[in-house]
């Protein structure tokens, strides 16, 4: 397949476009600067500019476009850098690959399990609604700036993905140290439920999307979330190390401010429910097995 990817110098984006150029598939990347190499392509989500005549051909658009969520305090101004860059990239990719013909068969577009907001115990698959906080109203914004591309006709996936464990990037790697210095523990309370999936099964899973008939939201999360607590005593045994301190909810506040709240204290208890149905066979199916691949 001929396949073209925004957000390819991310944590995902990096990975996925090795794997998919190991299994010959032939590899575009939007770039906000000038091309340096043979197969980039220069955009401007903000400014509104892709060449239509650049993604001529290609087979699948992936976008992984969107600034970090929790890397910056969240001022409002940030607030908006991190809802913009998704609509912008998002509705720019899909008006510009309505417009194809032939048009692409299937647009994978970035998306995040925060739509849920905080359903507490409550265990969420595909079905549930949306729930409440910035987190669910950005998700409920960002899927509807894919529009473009639904009302084309090409087939439309939102990649609803969880906590993606990496000892080279995210959630993880910013703990890796504290660990390590036995200073780490549960986070708040840690009765809150987090939802994670292992890079490698959050690359596969994506490549498996490209081709499976599968549409509308899809969560891209383990099959076995856990309350925080666990998470921290699972990485604490991992590490060979303590995980007895907690960080209360109060601490975690004052130095990440609004983030601690509905990116470190909330969660959400999200089953794969659409991804299992479509045939996705996990890597790695506990958060032990996917902790171990992180850190390996």
């Amino acid at each position: 397949m001929k396949i073209a990817i925004s957000g390819a110098s991310g944590l995902i984006g990096s990975h996925l476009v090795i794997a998919l150029r190991d299994h010959d598939h032939e590899v575009l990347t939007l770039v906000r600067r000038e091309p340096r190499q043979p197969g980039e392509i220069r955009w401007d989500p903000a400014g509104g500019q892709l060449d239509p005549a650049d993604l001529a051909g290609v087979d699948a658009v992936i976008n992984l476009s969107g600034a970090g969520i929790g890397d910056k305090r969240w001022t409002d101004a940030y607030k908006q850098t991190v809802l913009g860059s998704r609509l912008d990239s998002t509705r720019l990719l899909a008006n510009t690959i309505a417009q194809l013909d032939p048009k692409p068969t299937v647009f994978l577009s970035g998306s995040a399990i925060g739509f849920y907001g905080d359903p507490g115990d409550t265990a969420v698959d595909e079905s549930a609604p949306a729930g409440s906080g910035f987190l669910a109203d950005v998700v409920v914004q960002w899927e509807q700036a894919a529009s473009g591309a639904v009302e084309a006709g090409i087939r439309t996936a939102y990649l609803r993905t969880g906590l993606v464990l990496s000892g080279a990037g995210g959630m993880l790697a910013q703990q890796l140290l504290l660990y390590k210095a036995g200073l780490g523990g549960p986070l708040g309370n840690g009765k809150q439920w987090w939802s994670w999936v292992s890079l490698a099964d959050e690359v596969c899973a994506i490549e498996h999307l490209l081709t499976a008939d599968v549409s509308g939201p899809v969560n891209l999360t383990g099959p076995e979330p856990v309350r925080q607590k666990d998470f921290a005593a699972a990485l604490g045994h991992e590490l060979h190390r303590p995980a007895l301190l907690p960080a209360p909810g109060f601490a975690l506040k004052a130095i990440v401010g609004e983030f601690a709240t509905e990116g470190i204290l909330h969660g959400q208890r999200v089953t794969p429910a659409v991804l299992e149905s479509s045939g996705y066979a996990f890597q790695h199916p506990t958060l032990e097995r996917a902790l171990a691949a992180a850190l390996s």
